[in-house]
């Protein structure tokens, strides 16, 4: 339930940048994400791209899609990301992550934190 109100909060604020904003955003060539293991301190950046899964501890991630505004591509990213542990049936998240608003549409696991640094934009 937590889960389905913090994605409908995160569709509501894209949603209210309105329709310009959505078209002035462009898709990246991957995404760079950030993992933190909460009780090693240990924390990995991945490169990920579209369909091809990376494993990261006994997390794989899975991108999508990443987006970012086309004006100015520094400012923030959107990526579209399936993360799965080997340890569970269903997965730990599946959604969007948005770079500037890492706990809007956080991953919700008891050992790991993952989220979105950037876009890889070339």
């Amino acid at each position: 339930m937590r889960r389905a109100a913090v994605l409908a909060a995160a569709a509501a604020a894209v949603l209210a940048a309105g329709t310009a904003a959505a078209e002035d955003v462009r898709s990246g060539l991957g995404a760079v994400v950030r993992g933190l293991d909460k009780v090693s301190g240990e924390t990995h950046d991945l490169e990920l791209f579209p369909n091809a899964p990376q494993t990261l501890w006994r997390l794989t991630v899975t991108l999508g899609e990443c987006r970012y505004p086309a004006d100015d591509p520094s400012s923030d990213a959107y990526a579209h990301l399936t993360v799965r542990d080997r340890l569970m049936a269903a997965p730990a998240f599946e959604g969007w992550m948005i770079a500037s608003s890492p706990a809007l549409s956080a991953m919700d696991h008891a050992r790991y934190d993952l989220w979105l640094i950037r876009c890889i934009i070339d």
